[in-house]
């Protein structure tokens, strides 16, 4: 498994946990590190996102809501909703990371933790977020 494809799973994780737990990120962070390991690269790029996500988590919630249709962003599962915020910040924060990239390693993880509908309701709402919102940017 990839650096960052790691990274996003720990990623996904320590938000997944936070949803429960109300922690803060840095103690959950401080939780997760303390408990496992991983590579200094994935440590990096699993803070960058987790810290992106909190700082935008408005915005991102917002943009989900408006592009999964018929869906509130409080009634989807907890797996599907983080990965959607990871991929969303991506997508809108990460110049660094082609579109695809972002939107193939959420569906991806979505496939892999969550339901067996997780990866192409993760592809419906990232495909027009990608249309829609980067259009707007540009």
């Amino acid at each position: 498994m990839g650096v960052r494809r790691r990274a996003r799973e720990i990623a996904l994780q320590v938000l997944y946990q936070r949803e429960f737990s109300r922690v803060e990120a840095e103690e959950a962070l401080n939780l997760f590190w303390n408990n496992f390991e991983a590579l200094k690269g994935a440590m990096d790029f699993s803070e960058r996102i987790i810290r992106g996500v909190e700082q935008h988590r408005e915005i991102l919630d917002r943009i989900i809501a408006k592009y999964s249709s018929h869906w509130k962003i409080d009634r989807m599962a907890h797996v599907d909703r983080n990965i959607l915020r990871i991929a969303v910040y991506e997508l809108l924060y990460c110049d660094d990371i082609p579109p695809k990239v972002a939107i193939n390693e959420a569906i991806d993880i979505g496939k892999k933790y969550g339901s067996e509908d997780s990866g192409a309701f993760i592809n419906g709402v990232l495909d027009k977020v990608k249309s829609e919102e980067r259009r707007k940017a540009e």
